[in-house]
């Protein structure tokens, strides 16, 4: 795995050394002409992958911040390097092709890319990429892996909460991890995020999938409106929007949203339509949020044994507005219906529910039973410990004599 340059060497504490690994020379000094404009960088060029995985931190013989891969001479071969440098956390791998494949840059981000470049590059692209990978070069903790995470919030019917669920639950997610996160609101043609959050935006999700040949990271960014909390949405339209996305767009949007952010919450509602999208692959979780009825627990069997029963883990049952003194059903009879014990029950409050949804302020920005449960769902989510409960404390009166 021969060296071939060792161009533009910078020092500092915001330096970035990189790895530039292509055996297709063209598109490689396209690519290190491009990285030769940005200061601050220290590059080294690779002409080959290389033969032994197992051997690749000697071959490079040194630790590289930024490692970027040319994926067309042989892309299973490459996304094996991926997969092999994104082992190491403290490391950011981007790709490039010239082929703008939804496919590919979906199998780039499996692998663990943080970054899908598509050539004749762009300054403004590598600009981007440059710069989201340097701040979390500075900010994020070398022991923390980048999450790239998919959470998709699913309802058994209409009317279970789901946009109430999926809103707090982002809010939480960013806050408790703090790394960026997404909310998608794909509960067309009419979506609720954007009232449980108390925003508004000029765009939305249909400004991102009426033209997939459009979407790439520097324009969805510009999509998103920003909330107090700090999460990042895309919200549905304010208008009523009748025509549904295709499948490819969906993907599309899914792919470029995981390359931009480090989770991405989607709320779906109660659109099983989307079952054939990149939403229910294999590394999403699955948030089935269903309430203890009749038909919504007929529903979340029809749904589980149908599409959703090979997912283990990856698939948490959320019992909304759970009542234990008022249910039709006892627990046995609940969990033959769901297939399995449900993974979290949210308690029902309705009192605070429709004051947070009148003041437009997030439930979990306040302390009650419900942000309990949504929180702890949060920290569960990016890999953080439960939050103790505090102890009461207890006093002993002794009475005088």
């Amino acid at each position: 795995m021969p060296v071939l340059a060792h161009l533009a060497e910078s020092h500092g504490p915001d330096a970035l050394s990189i790895a530039l690994i292509d055996p297709q020379d063209q598109h490689r000094k396209e690519v290190a002409d491009a990285l030769l404009g940005f200061p601050g960088t220290t590059v080294w060029e690779y002409s080959s992958f290389p033969s032994n995985l197992d051997d690749l931190p000697r071959m490079l013989g040194q630790h590289f911040d930024v490692v970027i891969i040319g994926l067309d001479s042989n892309p299973g071969c490459a996304l094996d390097v991926v997969k092999s440098f994104c082992a190491n956390p403290s490391t950011s791998v981007m790709v490039y092709s010239a082929q703008a494949e939804l496919e590919l840059a979906s199998r780039s981000m499996h692998a663990g890319a943080r970054e899908f470049l598509t050539l004749p590059l762009l300054h403004a692209d590598m600009a981007g990429a440059l710069a989201r990978i340097s701040s979390r070069h500075s900010d994020a903790p070398h022991s923390s892996p980048p999450p790239n995470k998919l959470f998709v919030f699913l309802g058994a019917k209409g009317g279970c909460g789901v946009t109430t669920i999926a809103s707090n639950f982002a809010v939480a997610l960013a806050q408790e991890s703090g790394q960026e996160t997404l909310l998608i609101d794909l509960g067309l043609p009419l979506g609720d995020a954007a009232i449980n959050l108390g925003m508004t935006s000029e765009y939305s999700t249909v400004n991102a999938l009426q033209d997939p040949s459009r979407l790439d990271a520097n324009f969805l960014r510009s999509l998103v409106a920003k909330h107090k909390s700090g999460l990042s949405v895309l919200l549905a339209p304010g208008e009523f929007s009748p025509g549904l996305a295709s499948v490819e767009a969906v993907d599309k949007l899914l792919a470029v949203a995981r390359q931009c952010f480090d989770y991405v919450v989607v709320d779906i509602g109660s659109r099983i339509d989307l079952k054939g999208t990149a939403l229910v692959e294999e590394s999403a979780t699955i948030y089935l949020i269903t309430q203890v009825g009749v038909s919504e627990l007929r529903n979340s069997n029809r749904m589980i044994s149908q599409f959703l029963y090979t997912r283990g883990s990856k698939l948490q049952i959320v019992l909304n507005r759970y009542t234990p003194h008022a249910l039709l059903f006892d627990d046995a009879q609940i969990t033959k219906a769901l297939t399995k014990p449900a993974d979290w029950k949210i308690p029902d409050d309705y009192a605070d529910a429709r004051r947070t949804h009148n003041t437009a302020t997030p439930i979990a920005l306040k302390n009650s039973p419900i942000s309990k449960v949504i929180r702890q769902m949060a920290r569960t989510a990016c890999d953080l410990p439960a939050k103790p409960e505090k102890k009461k404390g207890f006093f002993l009166f002794r009475r005088k004599e």
